[in-house]
């Protein structure tokens, strides 16, 4: 497994895994949600190429990974590739160039997500209304002091 800057030509591997896991963020919530694709998708796509982000490789890109200050602002793995440490990788991989504290904001409803994230320090330190295609989604900001060490 590799981490390195992202180029443009893993632009197509990056909205491939968007838009298989975009959804499974939300998988939680009680209304369904239609598929909005990264490129289609003004403003996130917008956040997306303001930010420094990153690619994980093992046999090609999997999964990657986007920070912008002290804010990670994406994190995606592709669904074949989960299980398999990748999230983690590259989780530590972000805190490690980020120092100092680091937030970023999850679905309410993502518990899964939400106990990974609390085992490297992260806290929930509010809650807004975010929408997404259309929908409105309660979403949590959690925080992460730099002074925890979880690796």
């Amino acid at each position: 497994m590799q981490i390195r800057p992202f180029h443009s030509s893993d632009f197509p591997a990056i909205l491939e895994i968007y838009a298989l896991s975009k959804l499974d963020e939300l998988r939680f919530e009680d209304q369904a949600f239609t598929l909005v694709p990264l490129d289609q998708d003004p403003p996130r796509l917008a956040r997306f190429q303001e930010s420094d982000a990153y690619v994980c490789e093992m046999d090609g890109v999997v999964g990657f990974a986007a920070s912008f200050g002290s804010s990670i602002r994406f994190l995606f793995v592709h669904p074949q590739a989960r299980g398999r440490g990748v999230g983690k990788y590259l989780l530590e991989f972000m805190l490690r160039r980020m120092p100092g504290t680091v937030s970023l904001n999850v679905a309410k409803s993502n518990s899964l997500a939400k106990r990974l994230y609390a085992q490297y320090g992260f806290q929930v330190v509010g809650e807004f209304q975010a929408t997404y295609s259309g929908v409105a989604v309660l979403a949590n900001t959690m925080q992460r002091d730099g002074s925890f060490q979880a690796f």
